[in-house]
């Protein structure tokens, strides 16, 4: 169901040119094992920055998730955005689904591109799943600093039939985080938003065109993306990072319920630490923009945590672990 004029691949240019105008260009990166790789990334490296890698969760492409955030870290940041496998330019024919994969694939296309010393992750959602593991896998030699966002790094399979989701079932989930209906799509933006936008009463023919643009491609592999989280997984067989790390979690989660942020600080201990957005769930990079920005940059640039606000809990002080 296709429209004539499509106001997401508007918005896809918009972001292309925000994208660019920052600095940044697009790329495709043969790995030659089968895997292809689509990245942003600088157009000039300048030796005098640190590097910092952006990496996207399920849903829309990495210039949906990031397009607000680019142009206030490009003026610090030598700056790498990939798509990870099955969105945007990327995909493989070989069967890995889990997140060790991707991390080693996102790790390959950015040195590929020029990417020399360490380097920071910001990681949503399920981005936060790749970045963590990027993490384990290359220690502080290679990432320097972790940003988790609202991710459940520290999730057990056992969590889905304990209660801990609002689904219960995970083919269920899948078919939501993956949506290919228009009702689907509204139920995901009920879970993903605090207050959602009011999706109920747009036309049909503007969700299926979000979803002709960002979700039909690749379906199954995602949805297998999904399944490869939760398979077996227990805290216990969750390494414990040394990297110094920020853990941004909405304070009305629905997705990763707001407990898998507290399980995450108190597996890390010290090395970790929690700031609360107020009034968001789960997508808080579109729902609080400004308050996750000024979290992100404080911790990015000045190495501290902004003072709290009405919208900003900052577990340390709060005691909230």
């Amino acid at each position: 169901m296709t429209m004539c004029f499509s106001l997401t691949e508007t918005r896809n240019w918009c972001y292309r040119s925000a994208f660019t105008g920052s600095g940044l260009r697009s790329t495709i990166t043969d790995l030659r094992d089968g895997t292809v790789m689509h990245c942003w990334v600088p157009k000039t490296r300048a030796s005098s920055k640190p590097n910092l890698l952006l990496i996207h969760g399920l849903g829309a492409n990495a210039l949906w998730q990031w397009g607000d955030v680019i142009r206030h870290v490009t003026p610090h940041f030598n700056v790498y955005v990939p798509d990870l496998l099955f969105f945007g330019g990327s995909h493989t024919s070989r069967a890995e689904r889990s997140e060790g994969f991707q991390s080693e694939c996102v790790m390959r296309v950015v040195e590929a591109n020029g990417m020399v010393g360490r380097v920071t992750v910001v990681g949503l959602s399920y981005g936060g799943f790749v970045g963590y593991r990027m993490a384990a896998m290359y220690g502080e030699e290679v990432v320097e600093r972790v940003v988790v966002c609202c991710s459940g790094v520290c999730m057990e399979e056992k969590d889905i039939k304990e209660g801990l989701f609002p689904v219960s079932d995970l083919e269920e989930a899948a078919c939501i985080l993956v949506p290919q209906s228009p009702e689907r799509l509204r139920e995901l933006v009920g879970y993903t938003f605090f207050r959602p936008p009011p999706v109920a009463w747009l036309p049909s023919c503007f969700l299926y065109d979000f979803i002709d643009a960002m979700c039909r491609d690749y379906v199954e592999e995602r949805r297998e993306l999904i399944r490869a989280i939760a398979k077996d997984r227990k805290l216990c067989d969750i390494p414990r990072i040394s990297q110094p790390t920020l853990i941004i979690w909405g304070e009305h989660d629905q997705v990763f319920p707001l407990e898998l942020g507290y399980r995450l600080k108190r597996h890390l201990g010290e090395n970790a630490q929690m700031v609360l957005i107020r009034n968001a769930g789960h997508a808080l990079n579109v729902e609080k923009t400004s308050e996750f920005l000024k979290i992100l940059i404080s911790f990015l640039v000045d190495f501290q945590l902004p003072r709290e606000s009405p919208f900003i809990i900052n577990c340390e002080t709060n005691n909230g672990v």
